[in-house]
């Protein structure tokens, strides 16, 4: 398969010039001293959406279109694993993230979230199925959440999952594209972030529990169309970012309860340039840490804390889909200080995960997909 060319280019972007150096950053510029280049590590994927290491050091991985594979020793298993859920691969809909219970090595339980229903009657959903002990197919598959609110069309599904230090599972739901009101709505899930237990329970310390009406799954709403969450854990902090329109996509740090805004506020228009609003400032909505104007689509986020790249740690490794890049968020003391373009090419990066191993891989959103590694160049 073709290696994407890729840019080896680290230009600091101050946060103030997002726009000018998105547009002006030139396709081949390198900086040797802070050079980066994708290295091919595995071959012969479609659309790669989500990864989760087990605890052996291989890998499982979602296909979009609705498998779920093994790479073992980095060789593609070519056989699927087998009894996955049945997906509605429609547009941004199919199977998409991937986790690992915190106790995988005792129950082997796994953790898929995906597009279920039909293109008329959609939502985004959690299927938690356990890992047969050679691997070659999922047992006892059962949804533990099924979102609130049967929307139409197959955009803006959210989709990715994570996991908090006290063993709830976040998942992030988009706005489902032609309902953006309701992700200012506490009845419905479209535009939110929830958080749940391993059995699908609601934790009782959620934010909206015993409010009338409200879902009590919700932890964080206002949001267009969340596809990264990274955790700094050592600090306690929960970071996600989103989707915007036609520009305002950002990256924004969860806290229960948090109202972030969309559609009220936003940094982006409408794809036809009209306005979604003309604030972007409103009392009681957060502010993003993080806006691109013009859009870069982000698609994955990884807190980065390996030994590797001594240069990365503690700080955003950001992975985009219409800009064609990794980027890193330089963070000092929970402030965000700037943003280094590490690679810049021709290809869509969608995944982006650190390895127990300390070495950052990300996937090509594309049907002849691979899996890459990050590397600096010697």
């Amino acid at each position: 398969m073709k290696r994407a060319a890729m840019c080896l280019c680290s230009t600091a972007l101050a946060l103030t010039a997002c726009s000018q150096a998105d547009s002006a950053s030139p396709s081949n510029q390198t900086d040797v001293a802070r050079g980066y280049e994708l290295t091919p590590m595995v071959e012969g994927l479609d659309i790669v959406w989500g990864a989760a290491f087990l605890p052996d050091g291989d890998l499982l991985v979602t296909e979009r279109e609705g498998d779920l594979h093994l790479i073992d020793d980095w060789q593609l298993v070519p056989t699927p694993i087998e009894n996955t859920p049945d997906v509605l691969a429609e547009r941004q809909g199919g199977l998409l993230d991937i986790a690992l219970d915190p106790d995988f090595e005792a129950n082997r339980l796994i953790y898929l979230s995906y597009s279920k229903g039909t293109r008329e009657a959609n939502s985004t959903a959690i299927a938690r199925a356990r890992l047969s002990t050679d691997r070659t197919t999922l047992e006892d598959v059962t949804d533990i959440f099924v979102g609130e609110f049967k929307k139409s069309g197959g955009a803006h599904f959210g989709g990715r999952l994570g996991f908090m230090d006290d063993g709830t599972l976040l998942l992030t739901l988009g706005d489902g594209f032609s309902y953006r009101d309701d992700a200012q709505k506490l009845t419905n899930h479209l535009g939110t972030i929830v958080r749940i237990n391993t059995d699908g329970s609601v934790p009782p310390d959620n934010p909206f529990v015993g409010i009338e009406q409200a879902r009590p799954e919700i932890w964080s709403y206002g949001h267009r169309n969340v596809q990264g969450l990274a955790f700094d854990r050592a600090n306690d902090v929960v970071y996600a970012h989103e989707h915007g329109p036609k520009g305002g996509d950002e990256i924004n740090i969860i806290k229960p309860a948090n109202n972030y805004g969309w559609p009220v506020i936003s940094y982006g228009v409408n794809y036809d340039g009209t306005m979604v609003s003309n604030e972007t400032h409103h009392e009681g909505m957060e502010q993003p840490i993080v806006k691109w104007v013009p859009s870069i689509a982000p698609a994955g986020m990884t807190f980065y804390t390996g030994d590797k790249h001594a240069e990365l740690k503690g700080d955003l490794i950001v992975s985009a889909l219409a800009g064609m890049q990794i980027r890193q968020v330089d963070l000092e003391d929970g402030k965000v200080a700037g943003e280094n373009i590490l690679i810049e090419g021709d290809e869509r990066y969608r995944m982006i995960i650190t390895g127990p191993d300390g070495e950052i891989y990300v996937s090509i959103d594309n049907p002849d997909g691979a899996i890459f590694r990050l590397d600096k160049v010697e």
